[in-house]
Formats: structure tokens, C-alpha cells, sequence
């Protein structure tokens, strides 16, 4: 339906199951009408079982990027969630897989822990990382004003202080010695899209 009407698509995902649909993808992508973006937490095989354990493995989503970027699909990767004192040791090693897998953007964000997420989180690293659970509990509230969580737009995908902006200008170095995000983004052509013709119309605001 997506093709039928020419709607543009962004997609972002951790699984590999995308690739049943890799000759729709490539076709939507002749047409300037899709992108990807693949998360790639961890490349630590261990680490993704017991964080992720119902997920693709790190090699079978650098498979993706791979088979994506051959068949022309606009891909980049998602360095996602960066977990300080946990996985923040990988960010120029994901960025460097991926990189060579053919993805020529990238974007990351940080750990934020809302709600009833941040006591399964914390019940997760006390069980799995005990030594490093309060390491990375602090390190989460130093960049979020004392709190797990700070929901306010612009702040709670990158956190905030010292830390963050490591992190933040690490990857930026790395993305720069790379060649990711080089350019303007792949832009997706939004005239193209035709409606259902006998789809009901939205009554206007003032009808």
C-alpha cells in the first residue's frame, strides 16, 4: 500500500526481519521514498543476550546495512541507547563497523530511564552488572539533574554536563574521521504520495 500510494517512509529498527521486504525497500528507494536507520546498542554478544535478548544479534544488524546499502536503500545506523560506564567504551568501534558495512549516517542517544523502565533497568544491572550498577546510575542522574529521567524536549535524548558532551563530541570526532554524516541528509519526496481515491476527506476547521 505504502508503494501503491507513493507514501514516504522512515524506519528505524533493531531486527533483520526488514529484509523480507528488501525488494519493496529498493523499489521505494528508486522513487526517493524510504530511509533506515538500524540500532546497534552493543557489539558485545553477551552483553546484547541479556539486554536484548529477543533482538537480532550486532553482526545480523551489520548484515542489514549491508544487504540495505547494495540493493540502494538510504541506511544509517543508530548508536542506541549509549549506556554510560556499559557500552559507552563502544561508540567508535560500532561506528566503525558500521561505517564499513556502507551506512553513511549515524545519530545516538543516551540512556534515559522513564518511569517503570528505570526499576527494571536498575533490577537488570544489579542482577547482571552488580559491580557497575551505581557507576552508571550516577552517571545517568549527572546528566539528567539529579533524576533517572529528564523528559524535557531537546534534553531527554542527549542529556546534559560534563559527560554528555564527551560523549556527544567523541562521536562527532568519529563520525568526522569516517565519513558519516557527510552532506545533507537523503531527503524523501513527500509530492509524489497520492490518495485513496475514494478514501473519506478530513472535514476542514472551520466546516
Amino acid at each position: 500500500m505504502l508503494l501503491a500510494r507513493r507514501h514516504p517512509l522512515s524506519i528505524i529498527t533493531k531486527g533483520a526481519l526488514i529484509l523480507r521486504d528488501l525488494d519493496l525497500l529498493r523499489e521505494l528507494a528508486e522513487r526517493q521514498l524510504v530511509s533506515v536507520f538500524i540500532s546497534v546498542t552493543s557489539l558485545d554478544e553477551k552483553l546484547k543476550r541479556t539486554l536484548e535478548p529477543r533482538a537480532a544479534s550486532p553482526q545480523a544488524r551489520l548484515r542489514v546495512v549491508r544487504e540495505l546499502t547494495s540493493a540502494g536503500v538510504p541506511v544509517g545506523v543508530m548508536v542506541a541507547p549509549v549506556i554510560p560506564a556499559l557500552t559507552d567504551h563502544e561508540v567508535e568501534h560500532v561506528l566503525e563497523a558500521a561505517a564499513a558495512a556502507g551506512a553513511r549516517r549515524a545519530a545516538f542517544l543516551m540512556l534515559r530511564l522513564p518511569h517503570e523502565v528505570a526499576a527494571l533497568f536498575e533490577q537488570w544491572l544489579r542482577v547482571h552488572y552488580p559491580a557497575r550498577a551505581d557507576r552508571v546510575l550516577n552517571h545517568v542522574r549527572a546528566m539528567r539533574g539529579g533524576r533517572l529521567n529528564d523528559p524535557r524536549f531537546g534534553k531527554r535524548m542527549r542529556g546534559e554536563g560534563a559527560y554528555a558532551a564527551m560523549v556527544g563530541a567523541r562521536f562527532a570526532s568519529a563520525c568526522r574521521r569516517l565519513g558519516l554524516n557527510q552532506g545533507a541528509a537523503p531527503q524523501l519526496d513527500t509530492l509524489q504520495f497520492e490518495r485513496e481515491p475514494d478514501a473519506p476527506r478530513q472535514a476542514g476547521l472551520f466546516d
